[in-house]
C-alpha cells in the first residue's frame, strides 16, 4: 500500500494508531483531552494518532499522510508549524516564559489585540475559551446583579463550566439549581428573545451567542439584539471563538458593525498555541481591575494566562492576518472547496444527501440518509472513504496552508466517497460499508 495516499479501505489499516488508542484510553478518560478529538468521533479502528504536522498536512504514527481540515478544532488556521509564528514563540521561550510580575510582552500583546479589534477598549488574556466565556458571564452577573444567563440554543458549545454543561446531555455532576439559572433563546428570532426577557424580568444578566455560525445573521438581527440588551438592561456577549479572524480580523463584530458589551476570542488567535481573550467596554472590564470604587470582581487570574510565548504567537498571528490578507484567502479556498464538493455530490447522485454548509471560511458537511434525515452511519461511511483517500476531515474548515492542488485532490477523494455513498443509498443500508459501529455525537448521556 502507498502510505502517502492510502486508497483501499479493505487494505487501509492503522495498527499502530489502534494500539496507541488503547494506551490513551488506559491512561486518559475518553482517550483524548478534548471530547471532539475522541476515537468515537471516527470510524471504528480508523482513528489516526498523529505523529506530526506541517502546513496543511499531518502524518500518523502508521506513516500515513493526510490533508487535514478543521485543524486543531479550527485553531490552526495558518497551518502547522507556521514559520512566522514558531519563530516568534522560539524567540520568547529563550527569554523566559513566566515571571512574578507582568512582562512587557503583555502590554504589547494587548496593544496589538485592541488595534486589531478596535471595537473593544480593554482585554485580558487567558488560556482557553471556557476561561473567558465564564469570566464574561461572571462579569455580567456582577454588573447587573442578576442571576440568570441566556444562551443561544442553536450554538453547540460555550464552556466546560457548569452554567453551560448543565444544559447538555452530559450534565452529570452539575447541580440542578445551577443548571436552572441558564435559559435559552433561538438564533435569529428577536421576538422569542424578547419574550424570554419579559418572562424573567430583571433576572437575565446577559445574552451570549456566536454572532454567526452556519448561516449569516438575518438582516437587522444583531442590531436587534443590541437594542434588546440595552432596553432590558442586560449585557450582550459575542462568543467569537470561531468567527474571530475567520470572519474578519476584527471578528464578526467588525464585519457586521454591531458592537457587543463583551466578546471572547480564542482558537485562531494563537494558531494552536494556548491563548484566549476577553475583551469589551472599559466600564465593564475595569470592574475586574483596581481603578474603581465598587465591589471587586474576580474576573480572570490564571498563572499561565500571560505566558510570553503564547502572547508572542498571538501577535504573530494577528500581524500575518492583517499583512497577508489571510481571511480573504480562507474564503477563497473555502469557496473553491464548497463548489467542488457540491459538484462531485451532484454528479454522483448524492447532492441531496451530502450537504456543505456554513461560511466559506468555516465549512461543515451534513450526511443524510435515504429519507434525507441526518445520519451517523452515513457520516461513518463518508469519513472512512475520506481517510482511505488521505483526507482527514471531520469538517471542511480550511487553513490558509492549503493550496489549490490540495483542494482539487480533496474534491477527487470526495467524488470517490460519493460513489460509494450512492451505492449505500441504493441499498438503503450503509452497514456493509461501515466495518464497525457508527461514529457518535459528542454530547450524549451514555458512553
Amino acid at each position: 500500500m502507498d502510505t502517502e495516499h492510502p486508497e483501499d479501505t479493505a487494505e487501509f489499516r492503522l495498527s499502530r494508531s489502534r494500539a496507541a488508542n488503547e494506551r490513551l484510553h488506559a491512561l486518559i478518560p475518553g482517550g483524548a483531552h478534548t471530547y471532539a478529538k475522541g476515537d468515537d468521533q471516527y470510524p471504528e479502528h480508523l482513528a489516526p494518532v498523529i505523529s506530526h504536522g506541517r502546513g496543511a498536512h499531518v502524518w500518523d504514527i502508521d506513516g500515513n499522510r493526510y490533508l487535514e481540515y478543521g485543524s486543531g478544532l479550527r485553531s490552526v488556521s495558518l497551518g502547522h508549524a507556521h514559520p512566522r509564528v514558531t519563530e516568534a514563540v522560539r524567540r520568547e521561550i529563550s527569554r523566559g516564559s513566566n515571571f512574578v510580575r507582568p512582562s512587557v510582552v503583555e502590554v504589547e500583546a494587548a496593544e496589538r489585540f485592541l488595534a486589531t479589534v478596535p471595537t473593544a477598549e480593554m482585554v485580558k488574556f487567558a488560556k482557553n475559551g471556557s476561561d473567558v466565556t465564564t469570566a464574561a458571564v461572571r462579569l455580567a452577573r456582577a454588573a447587573t446583579g442578576r442571576p440568570r444567563v441566556a444562551l443561544c440554543a442553536d450554538h453547540p458549545f460555550f464552556s466546560t463550566d457548569d452554567w453551560f454543561i448543565g444544559t447538555t446531555p452530559m450534565s452529570a455532576g452539575v447541580p440542578a439549581a445551577t443548571a436552572g439559572l441558564t435559559v435559552t433563546f433561538p438564533y435569529g428570532d428577536l421576538a422569542a428573545t424578547e419574550e424570554l426577557l419579559t418572562r424573567y424580568p430583571d433576572e437575565i444578566a446577559c445574552l451570549i451567542l456566536e454572532p454567526a455560525a452556519r448561516t449569516e445573521p438575518p438582516p437587522g438581527y444583531l442590531a436587534g439584539l443590541r437594542h434588546l440588551a440595552d432596553r432590558y438592561g442586560c449585557v450582550l456577549v459575542f462568543d467569537e471563538m470561531i468567527t474571530g479572524f475567520r470572519w474578519s480580523e476584527a471578528g464578526a463584530q467588525g464585519l457586521y458593525g454591531v458592537v457587543p458589551d463583551l466578546s471572547t476570542f480564542g482558537k485562531a488567535l494563537g494558531n494552536g498555541f494556548a491563548v484566549s481573550a476577553l475583551a469589551g467596554r472599559r466600564a465593564l472590564m475595569e470592574r475586574g481591575g483596581l481603578r474603581h470604587s465598587g465591589d471587586r470582581v474576580f474576573l480572570l487570574s490564571t498563572t499561565h494566562g500571560a505566558e510570553t510565548h503564547s502572547l508572542a504567537a498571538a501577535m504573530a498571528v494577528q500581524a500575518t492576518y492583517t499583512e497577508e490578507g489571510v481571511t480573504a484567502r480562507l474564503h477563497a479556498l473555502g469557496e473553491r472547496l464548497a463548489a467542488g464538493v457540491r459538484d462531485a455530490a451532484a454528479r454522483t447522485g448524492v447532492g441531496d444527501h451530502l450537504l456543505v454548509r456554513g461560511r466559506a471560511s468555516n465549512l461543515v458537511f451534513a450526511t443524510l440518509d435515504e429519507n434525507r434525515q441526518p445520519s451517523q452511519p452515513y457520516r461513518t461511511l463518508f469519513l472512512r472513504r475520506l481517510l482511505a483517500g488521505g483526507v482527514l476531515a471531520p469538517s471542511f474548515v480550511v487553513s490558509s496552508a492549503l493550496g489549490e492542488a490540495d483542494i482539487d485532490r480533496t474534491i477527487e477523494v470526495v467524488a470517490q466517497a460519493c460513489a460509494v455513498y450512492r451505492k449505500a443509498l441504493d441499498a438503503a443500508d450503509p452497514t456493509p460499508w461501515l466495518a464497525g459501529r457508527p461514529v457518535k455525537p459528542v454530547f450524549r448521556r451514555r458512553a
